[in-house]
Protein backbone atom coordinates (compact mmCIF):
# COMPACT_ATOMS: atom_id res chain seq x y z
CA UNK A 1 0.00 0.00 0.00
CA UNK A 2 1.43 3.73 -0.91
CA UNK A 3 1.07 5.70 1.98
CA UNK A 4 2.80 9.45 2.65
CA UNK A 5 4.82 8.35 5.59
CA UNK A 6 8.27 8.31 6.19
CA UNK A 7 8.11 4.87 8.32
CA UNK A 8 5.49 3.35 10.65
CA UNK A 9 7.41 3.91 13.93
CA UNK A 10 7.42 7.96 13.44
CA UNK A 11 3.74 8.83 11.99
CA UNK A 12 2.36 10.35 14.82
CA UNK A 13 5.38 12.42 15.84
CA UNK A 14 5.79 13.59 12.15
CA UNK A 15 1.83 14.34 12.25
CA UNK A 16 2.23 16.19 15.85
CA UNK A 17 5.43 18.11 14.33
CA UNK A 18 3.09 19.29 11.09
CA UNK A 19 0.59 20.00 13.55
CA UNK A 20 2.41 22.31 15.48
CA UNK A 21 4.02 23.85 12.18
CA UNK A 22 0.09 24.79 10.85
CA UNK A 23 -1.17 26.16 14.06
CA UNK A 24 0.64 28.51 16.58
CA UNK A 25 -2.64 28.67 18.41
CA UNK A 26 -1.27 25.14 20.06
CA UNK A 27 0.96 24.56 21.99
CA UNK A 28 2.17 20.26 20.94
CA UNK A 29 4.50 18.66 22.81
CA UNK A 30 5.92 16.35 20.34
CA UNK A 31 8.10 14.20 23.01
CA UNK A 32 5.27 13.82 25.86
CA UNK A 33 2.39 13.75 23.03
CA UNK A 34 -0.17 16.56 24.59
CA UNK A 35 -1.86 19.29 22.24
CA UNK A 36 -3.02 22.06 24.35
CA UNK A 37 -4.59 25.38 23.76
CA UNK A 38 -1.88 27.65 23.50
CA UNK A 39 -3.31 30.09 26.28
CA UNK A 40 -4.70 27.18 28.58
CA UNK A 41 -5.12 27.26 31.23
CA UNK A 42 -7.43 29.23 31.35
CA UNK A 43 -8.66 31.31 34.43
CA UNK A 44 -11.67 30.18 36.16
CA UNK A 45 -12.48 27.61 33.23
CA UNK A 46 -13.20 24.02 33.43
CA UNK A 47 -10.44 22.29 31.31
CA UNK A 48 -12.08 19.83 28.42
CA UNK A 49 -9.12 16.94 27.88
CA UNK A 50 -9.69 14.03 25.49
CA UNK A 51 -7.61 11.70 23.61
CA UNK A 52 -7.39 8.21 21.81
CA UNK A 53 -5.69 6.17 19.78
CA UNK A 54 -4.55 7.99 16.21
CA UNK A 55 -5.77 7.63 13.03
CA UNK A 56 -9.22 9.36 13.82
CA UNK A 57 -8.42 12.61 12.76
CA UNK A 58 -9.56 15.34 13.04
CA UNK A 59 -11.16 13.56 15.96
CA UNK A 60 -9.03 14.68 18.81
CA UNK A 61 -6.43 17.51 18.18
CA UNK A 62 -8.02 18.84 15.72
CA UNK A 63 -11.00 19.91 18.35
CA UNK A 64 -8.82 21.55 20.33
CA UNK A 65 -9.18 25.36 20.96
CA UNK A 66 -11.68 27.84 21.93
CA UNK A 67 -15.53 26.49 22.63
CA UNK A 68 -14.08 22.49 22.41
CA UNK A 69 -11.21 21.31 23.76
CA UNK A 70 -8.58 22.63 26.29
CA UNK A 71 -6.13 19.64 25.34
CA UNK A 72 -5.72 16.18 23.65
CA UNK A 73 -3.77 12.77 23.78
CA UNK A 74 -3.03 10.94 20.80
CA UNK A 75 -1.64 7.54 21.11
CA UNK A 76 -0.45 5.42 18.93
CA UNK A 77 -2.46 4.83 15.53
CA UNK A 78 -5.72 2.90 16.95
CA UNK A 79 -4.10 2.44 20.48
CA UNK A 80 -5.22 4.28 23.72
CA UNK A 81 -2.88 7.34 24.93
CA UNK A 82 -1.25 5.98 28.16
CA UNK A 83 -2.47 7.99 31.49
CA UNK A 84 0.84 9.76 32.09
CA UNK A 85 -0.01 11.89 28.36
CA UNK A 86 -3.69 12.22 30.60
CA UNK A 87 -2.34 13.51 33.96
CA UNK A 88 -0.01 16.16 31.72
CA UNK A 89 -2.88 17.37 29.57
CA UNK A 90 -4.96 17.49 32.82
CA UNK A 91 -2.17 19.52 34.69
CA UNK A 92 -1.49 21.91 31.82
CA UNK A 93 -5.04 23.19 31.68
CA UNK A 94 -6.11 23.26 35.32
CA UNK A 95 -6.86 26.42 36.34
CA UNK A 96 -8.05 25.23 39.70
CA UNK A 97 -11.71 24.52 38.14
CA UNK A 98 -11.08 21.12 37.38
CA UNK A 99 -10.88 19.21 34.42
CA UNK A 100 -13.53 16.80 32.51
CA UNK A 101 -11.94 14.06 30.43
CA UNK A 102 -13.86 12.69 27.55
CA UNK A 103 -13.45 9.03 26.90
CA UNK A 104 -14.57 6.70 24.10
CA UNK A 105 -16.02 3.36 25.57
CA UNK A 106 -12.89 1.57 24.72
CA UNK A 107 -11.32 -0.61 27.03
CA UNK A 108 -8.10 0.41 26.98
CA UNK A 109 -9.22 4.35 27.34
CA UNK A 110 -11.42 4.08 29.48
CA UNK A 111 -9.00 2.08 32.19
CA UNK A 112 -6.45 4.77 31.24
CA UNK A 113 -8.23 7.45 31.81
CA UNK A 114 -9.95 6.16 34.89
CA UNK A 115 -6.26 6.13 36.23
CA UNK A 116 -5.10 9.07 35.10
CA UNK A 117 -8.19 10.69 37.07
CA UNK A 118 -6.62 8.88 40.49
CA UNK A 119 -3.34 9.76 39.62
CA UNK A 120 -4.30 13.84 38.73
CA UNK A 121 -6.47 14.20 41.82
CA UNK A 122 -3.52 12.73 43.78
CA UNK A 123 -1.63 15.95 42.51
CA UNK A 124 -4.80 17.97 43.16
CA UNK A 125 -6.65 18.56 40.19
CA UNK A 126 -10.23 17.81 40.36
CA UNK A 127 -11.41 15.39 37.69
CA UNK A 128 -14.73 14.50 36.47
CA UNK A 129 -15.44 11.80 33.44
CA UNK A 130 -17.75 11.03 30.90
CA UNK A 131 -17.90 8.14 28.77
CA UNK A 132 -19.04 7.83 25.57
CA UNK A 133 -21.03 5.45 23.91
CA UNK A 134 -23.38 6.26 20.95
CA UNK A 135 -22.77 3.16 18.86
CA UNK A 136 -26.10 1.17 18.61
CA UNK A 137 -24.75 -1.29 15.75
CA UNK A 138 -23.50 -3.77 18.35
CA UNK A 139 -23.87 -3.90 22.36
CA UNK A 140 -20.58 -5.29 22.71
CA UNK A 141 -17.68 -5.48 20.35
CA UNK A 142 -13.86 -6.46 19.95
CA UNK A 143 -12.59 -3.39 21.56
CA UNK A 144 -15.43 -2.82 24.17
CA UNK A 145 -18.22 -3.89 26.96
CA UNK A 146 -20.83 -2.21 26.27
CA UNK A 147 -21.95 0.30 22.82
CA UNK A 148 -18.57 1.94 21.32
CA UNK A 149 -17.84 5.42 21.38
CA UNK A 150 -18.11 7.06 18.03
CA UNK A 151 -19.71 10.14 16.12
CA UNK A 152 -21.45 11.18 19.81
CA UNK A 153 -17.46 12.30 20.87
CA UNK A 154 -17.58 16.01 18.40
CA UNK A 155 -21.41 16.26 19.93
CA UNK A 156 -20.32 15.81 23.62
CA UNK A 157 -16.56 17.83 23.56
CA UNK A 158 -18.38 20.78 21.26
CA UNK A 159 -21.58 21.71 23.30
CA UNK A 160 -19.27 20.63 26.90
CA UNK A 161 -17.04 22.66 25.70
CA UNK A 162 -19.05 25.65 24.86
CA UNK A 163 -20.15 25.73 28.10
CA UNK A 164 -17.02 25.32 30.08
CA UNK A 165 -16.14 28.63 28.34
CA UNK A 166 -19.13 30.43 29.57
CA UNK A 167 -17.73 29.82 33.05
CA UNK A 168 -20.03 26.96 34.27
CA UNK A 169 -18.23 24.66 37.09
CA UNK A 170 -17.04 21.10 36.83
CA UNK A 171 -20.50 19.48 37.58
CA UNK A 172 -22.69 21.56 35.35
CA UNK A 173 -20.18 20.83 32.42
CA UNK A 174 -19.77 17.20 33.25
CA UNK A 175 -23.76 16.59 33.58
CA UNK A 176 -24.22 18.68 30.59
CA UNK A 177 -21.75 15.97 28.90
CA UNK A 178 -23.52 13.33 30.03
CA UNK A 179 -26.81 14.50 29.25
CA UNK A 180 -25.40 15.01 25.07
CA UNK A 181 -24.22 10.91 25.28
CA UNK A 182 -27.83 9.82 26.52
CA UNK A 183 -29.38 11.86 24.01
CA UNK A 184 -26.98 10.64 20.84
CA UNK A 185 -26.85 7.42 18.88
CA UNK A 186 -24.43 6.54 15.73
CA UNK A 187 -24.52 3.90 13.18
CA UNK A 188 -21.71 3.30 10.99
CA UNK A 189 -21.16 1.53 7.27
CA UNK A 190 -17.67 -0.07 6.03
CA UNK A 191 -17.92 0.15 2.20
CA UNK A 192 -14.05 -0.46 2.20
CA UNK A 193 -11.20 -1.68 4.66
CA UNK A 194 -9.14 0.25 6.90
CA UNK A 195 -4.93 0.02 6.24
CA UNK A 196 -2.66 0.82 9.25
CA UNK A 197 0.82 2.06 8.63
CA UNK A 198 2.40 -0.77 10.76
CA UNK A 199 0.17 -3.47 8.75
CA UNK A 200 0.10 -2.16 5.66
CA UNK A 201 -2.59 -4.14 3.78
CA UNK A 202 -6.00 -4.21 4.55
CA UNK A 203 -6.87 -5.01 8.45
CA UNK A 204 -9.91 -7.19 7.39
CA UNK A 205 -11.69 -8.72 4.31
CA UNK A 206 -14.42 -6.84 2.56
CA UNK A 207 -14.84 -8.60 -0.83
CA UNK A 208 -15.54 -6.37 -3.80
CA UNK A 209 -19.59 -5.87 -4.03
CA UNK A 210 -20.04 -6.33 -0.08
CA UNK A 211 -20.29 -3.64 2.61
CA UNK A 212 -20.19 -4.23 6.78
CA UNK A 213 -23.08 -2.91 8.29
CA UNK A 214 -22.63 -1.50 12.01
CA UNK A 215 -18.97 -1.46 11.65
CA UNK A 216 -16.55 0.20 14.42
CA UNK A 217 -13.86 3.25 14.06
CA UNK A 218 -11.35 0.59 14.14
CA UNK A 219 -12.23 -2.17 11.59
CA UNK A 220 -14.28 -3.97 14.36
CA UNK A 221 -17.31 -6.37 12.60
CA UNK A 222 -20.92 -4.70 12.31
CA UNK A 223 -24.07 -6.52 12.58
CA UNK A 224 -23.67 -8.16 9.21
CA UNK A 225 -22.04 -8.20 5.33
CA UNK A 226 -24.68 -7.33 2.52
CA UNK A 227 -23.92 -6.81 -0.91
CA UNK A 228 -23.55 -3.69 -1.80
CA UNK A 229 -26.47 -0.95 -1.40
CA UNK A 230 -27.55 2.19 -2.39
CA UNK A 231 -27.13 5.31 -0.83
CA UNK A 232 -31.06 5.61 -0.48
CA UNK A 233 -30.92 1.70 1.33
CA UNK A 234 -27.64 2.74 3.35
CA UNK A 235 -29.46 5.43 4.56
CA UNK A 236 -32.56 3.42 5.74
CA UNK A 237 -30.84 1.32 7.19
CA UNK A 238 -28.54 3.52 9.53
CA UNK A 239 -31.15 6.24 9.61
CA UNK A 240 -33.72 3.67 11.26
CA UNK A 241 -31.75 1.82 13.34
CA UNK A 242 -30.91 4.95 15.09
CA UNK A 243 -34.58 5.67 15.16
CA UNK A 244 -35.70 2.61 16.28
CA UNK A 245 -33.30 3.22 19.86
CA UNK A 246 -33.30 6.86 20.49
CA UNK A 247 -36.64 7.82 19.89
CA UNK A 248 -36.47 11.44 19.14
CA UNK A 249 -39.46 13.55 20.38
CA UNK A 250 -37.63 16.68 19.37
CA UNK A 251 -35.29 18.28 16.54
CA UNK A 252 -31.58 16.62 16.38
CA UNK A 253 -28.36 17.40 15.97
CA UNK A 254 -27.20 15.40 12.70
CA UNK A 255 -23.70 14.77 11.65
CA UNK A 256 -22.41 12.77 8.24
CA UNK A 257 -19.49 11.57 8.69
CA UNK A 258 -16.71 10.22 6.35
CA UNK A 259 -14.64 7.45 7.74
CA UNK A 260 -11.32 9.03 5.86
CA UNK A 261 -11.65 7.69 2.09
CA UNK A 262 -14.93 8.89 1.52
CA UNK A 263 -15.29 11.77 -1.15
CA UNK A 264 -17.49 14.61 -0.40
CA UNK A 265 -19.61 14.52 -3.44
CA UNK A 266 -21.00 11.35 -1.93
CA UNK A 267 -20.97 12.38 2.00
CA UNK A 268 -23.38 15.22 0.58
CA UNK A 269 -25.38 12.45 -1.75
CA UNK A 270 -25.63 10.51 1.47
CA UNK A 271 -27.26 13.21 3.70
CA UNK A 272 -29.53 14.38 0.95
CA UNK A 273 -30.72 10.48 1.73
CA UNK A 274 -30.34 10.76 5.45
CA UNK A 275 -32.71 14.33 5.66
CA UNK A 276 -35.20 12.31 3.32
CA UNK A 277 -35.63 9.10 5.66
CA UNK A 278 -36.11 11.85 8.90
CA UNK A 279 -38.56 13.58 7.05
CA UNK A 280 -40.45 10.52 6.30
CA UNK A 281 -40.02 9.64 9.82
CA UNK A 282 -41.17 12.92 11.07
CA UNK A 283 -38.06 13.80 12.91
CA UNK A 284 -36.65 17.47 12.60
CA UNK A 285 -33.41 18.48 11.99
CA UNK A 286 -32.38 21.46 13.48
CA UNK A 287 -28.77 21.32 11.91
CA UNK A 288 -26.71 19.47 10.55
CA UNK A 289 -23.05 18.67 10.02
CA UNK A 290 -21.47 16.99 6.67
CA UNK A 291 -17.59 15.82 6.41
CA UNK A 292 -14.76 13.79 7.79
CA UNK A 293 -14.50 14.40 11.37
CA UNK A 294 -14.59 10.65 13.15
CA UNK A 295 -12.57 8.70 10.85
CA UNK A 296 -10.57 5.69 10.53
CA UNK A 297 -7.61 6.36 8.54
CA UNK A 298 -8.03 5.89 4.92
CA UNK A 299 -11.87 3.46 5.67
CA UNK A 300 -14.01 3.96 2.88
CA UNK A 301 -17.41 4.47 4.22
CA UNK A 302 -19.81 6.46 6.37
CA UNK A 303 -21.69 6.77 10.05
CA UNK A 304 -24.38 9.18 10.95
CA UNK A 305 -24.84 10.48 14.34
CA UNK A 306 -27.75 12.08 15.50
CA UNK A 307 -28.62 13.77 18.89
CA UNK A 308 -31.72 15.48 20.05
CA UNK A 309 -31.51 19.04 21.41
CA UNK A 310 -33.62 21.06 23.89
CA UNK A 311 -33.11 25.14 23.28
CA UNK A 312 -30.01 25.23 25.53
CA UNK A 313 -28.24 22.52 23.83
CA UNK A 314 -28.74 23.78 20.31
CA UNK A 315 -27.45 27.28 21.72
CA UNK A 316 -24.19 25.30 23.26
CA UNK A 317 -23.86 23.92 19.73
CA UNK A 318 -23.92 27.36 17.73
CA UNK A 319 -21.96 28.96 20.17
CA UNK A 320 -18.80 29.81 18.53
CA UNK A 321 -15.85 27.80 18.19
CA UNK A 322 -12.61 28.12 16.55
CA UNK A 323 -10.06 24.70 16.60
CA UNK A 324 -7.85 23.42 13.49
CA UNK A 325 -11.24 21.78 12.19
CA UNK A 326 -14.27 22.79 13.38
CA UNK A 327 -14.77 26.94 13.42
CA UNK A 328 -17.91 29.18 13.35
CA UNK A 329 -19.13 32.25 15.02
CA UNK A 330 -15.88 34.10 15.07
Amino acid sequence: MKMLINVPETVVADALRGIAAAHPELTVDVENRVVARRDAPVAGKVGLVSGGGSGHEPLHAGFVGPGMLSAACPGEVFTSPVPDQMVRAAAAVDSGAGVLFVVKNYTGDVLNFEMAAELAEDEGVQVAQVVVDDDVAVSDSTFTAGRRGTGATLFVEKIAGALADEGAPLDRVAAVARQVNGASRSFGVALGAVTTPAKGSPTFDLPAGELELGIGIHGEPGRERRPMMTSGEIADFAVNAILEDLRPTRPVLALVNGMGATPLLELYGFNAEVHRVLSQRGVPVARTLVGNYVTSLDMAGCSVTLCQVDEELLRLWDAPVRTAALRWGR
